[in-house]
């Protein structure tokens, strides 16, 4: 494993990856992703991935798998990360549902695998996970209004 990079080179690395998110493409990627990607099963990633929108999942997954990549090999510090990047674990949320039967259905074991590392070692990660997940609380009709 090569030496851990310094906080300086660290935080450049990271300069760099949000230089790379503003890139029209790629914002215009991650608001789709963002917005309207929210899979309840692997047949709807399936259906997904024939359509408009593969470039767009590919794009992006692969964005935060590279990202994690740098993580993994120690060339950004694995806390500077997640604190910089809190939309790689509200992205995350969305495909570690379907990760392991996206790895069997691709013939990809190691598909997305750099994410994934990053994304465990997070200590609240369940916590954080549960909360992105959580259905958006909508304010209470009260029971005795009429609703119409």
């Amino acid at each position: 494993m090569s030496p851990a990079s310094t906080p300086a080179e660290s935080a450049q690395l990271l300069l760099k990856l949000y230089e790379l998110r503003r890139e029209p493409t790629m914002r215009q990627a991650r608001e789709w992703f963002r917005s309207k990607f929210a899979p309840r099963s692997m047949a709807e990633i399936g259906e997904m991935l024939q359509g408009e929108h593969n470039p767009q999942f590919r794009m992006v997954v692969g964005y935060w798998d590279m990202a994690c990549a740098m993580v993994t090999h120690a060339a950004i510090d694995q806390n500077m990360f997640v604190d910089a990047n809190p939309e790689s674990v509200a992205a995350y949320s969305k495909v570690e549902p379907f990760l392991e039967e996206m790895r069997s259905s691709s013939g990809l074991p190691f598909f997305l695998k750099h994410w994934e590392a990053v994304m465990r070692r997070i200590p609240d990660l369940e916590q954080r996970l549960a909360a992105l997940r959580a259905p958006q609380s909508s304010p209470a009709v009260p029971a005795d209004t009429d609703a119409r």
